[in-house]
Parts: structure tokens; sequence; C-alpha cells
């Protein structure tokens, strides 16, 4: 399988939001992030980056540092 994690860049901190993401989604004020067996999980950030070879999706937070 192919899943994707997903990277959140907040100021100059980066953490992982959600491991072996199926499926991502852009909705209005950020993104939707899926699994096979977890919950949907909103993100409040823009695609910066799609690595295919390593399976990374790096976001950027639209959030102010510290909201």
């Amino acid at each position: 399988m192919c899943q994707s994690t997903v990277y959140l860049i907040e100021g100059d901190q980066e953490e992982v939001m959600m491991r072996e993401v199926t499926r991502l989604v852009p909705v209005e004020g950020g993104v939707q992030l899926e699994t096979f067996f977890e919950e949907p999980r909103f993100v409040p950030g823009r695609v910066a980056q799609v690595d295919f070879l390593r399976h990374t999706v790096t976001l950027v937070s639209l959030q102010e540092p510290g909201e």
C-alpha cells in the first residue's frame, strides 16, 4: 500500500499530523485527512509539497503561531 505521512509546519516547528493517510481533500479553510481506520481529521493548512517517492505531504499552517 502507498499511504502517506502528513506533516504540518507552524513557524519553525514541523510535526506529524497523521500517518497512513489514504486521502487528502482540500476544503474551505484547510484540508481533510482520511485513513482506513480513523475518523477524518481537519487541518487548517495548505499543501506546500508532495513527495511521491517518500510518501509524504507537507502542509503549512494557516493559523498564526500560538492560536
